[in-house]
């Protein structure tokens, strides 16, 4: 069976491999489709990926799949193949990069009540959902003085890098975005709202929400902002700064190249370079971000893991904590 889905990888390939060298295929997905078989699909979707070693997080439920996996060429092929064969999942599109190590610590399948957590009922991009933009368009669209641009991730990600002129809502988790744009009534002053996230799956629950709470012209950037770094050139790009991606690697920028930003592990906000300088910063403990949020019996904790985290890598090992 596993052969098949090779075969199938490699006599109809759907997607371009990124210039980009590096050991690891990098694949993040998502799909919005009616799956009533969560419980029954989660252990053989485990299995496929434990067998070929890809390593990364899956998300099913009800409302469809989202997750982010790396590994070799082969086996990403293979699980987008596998995924395909799925009627559910047959338009599954993804987004690839490469990584230069394995960006994840394990491979972990879970059933969820949403594959992306807004917390609202019923809203469902199978039903209603605004219009895709394709990278190409999106400049023109963001560009309209009757537009206004949203944002739709979380703070710790526009920290780093946000499209020019971008409203940033400055929350700390998506659940907080209803509320943010039922609160911000001039949200009506100009016709069109365009919305955008990393790979596509927050701004499209967005726009559904958004055109549920009656909003009529609503656009969201297709394939997200990885999709956009990876076919606009960087001379012609209106994006400022760095995209935060949800692995080892922190960061991309243009051409989907590996960023240079760190993870804080005590607040899990990326920092730059000129951030580890800081007096704050102690690799593990803490950095100018959390530094004074945190107690030094928090701090006592993370220095304790971090000499955990030290003591693995002397032995050649990888500590789960990292």
């Amino acid at each position: 069976m596993i052969s098949l889905y090779f075969s199938a990888m490699t006599d109809n390939p759907t997607q371009t491999r990124p210039d980009e060298t590096g050991s690891f295929l990098v694949a993040a997905l998502y799909h919005f489709a009616r799956f009533s078989r969560c419980e029954s699909f989660r252990a053989p979707l485990q299995e496929f990926c434990d067998q070929n070693g890809i390593k990364g997080t899956l998300l099913i439920a009800a409302e469809g799949i989202n997750g982010t996996v790396a590994g070799s060429d082969e086996a990403i092929g293979g699980l987008i193949a596998f995924l395909h064969a799925q009627p559910e999942f047959a338009g599954l599109e993804h987004k690839e990069s490469r990584a230069s190590k394995m960006p994840f610590l394990r491979m972990k399948v879970r059933v969820k009540k949403e594959i992306v957590t807004m917390g609202v009922e019923d809203i469902d991009p199978n039903r209603i959902v605004g219009t895709y933009v394709e990278p190409k368009d999106w400049n023109a669209l963001i560009s309209d003085p009757e537009t206004i641009v949203i944002d739709t991730r979380n703070d710790y990600e526009t920290a780093i890098g946000i499209f020019k002129g971008a409203v940033d809502p400055q929350t700390k988790t998506f659940r907080e975005f209803p509320d943010w744009v039922k609160n911000n009534t001039g949200l009506h002053n100009k016709p069109k709202i365009a919305m955008y996230c990393t790979g596509g799956i927050r701004c499209e629950k967005a726009t559904a929400f958004m055109k549920e709470q009656g909003f009529d012209e609503v656009y969201h950037l297709k394939g997200g902002i990885l999709k956009y770094l990876e076919e606009v050139p960087e001379e012609e790009s209106l994006w400022e700064g760095a995209c935060f991606v949800f692995d080892d690697r922190v960061s991309v920028e243009h051409g989907l190249k590996e960023g240079n930003h760190r993870l804080c592990h005590a607040c899990r906000n990326p920092i730059t370079a000129e951030e580890i300088t800081s007096p704050y910063y102690e690799e593990g403990v803490s950095c100018s971000n959390c530094y004074h949020s945190r107690t030094e019996e928090d701090r006592l904790r993370y220095r304790q893991r971090q000499h955990q985290i030290a003591l693995a890598r002397k032995r050649g090992e990888k500590h789960l904590g990292s």
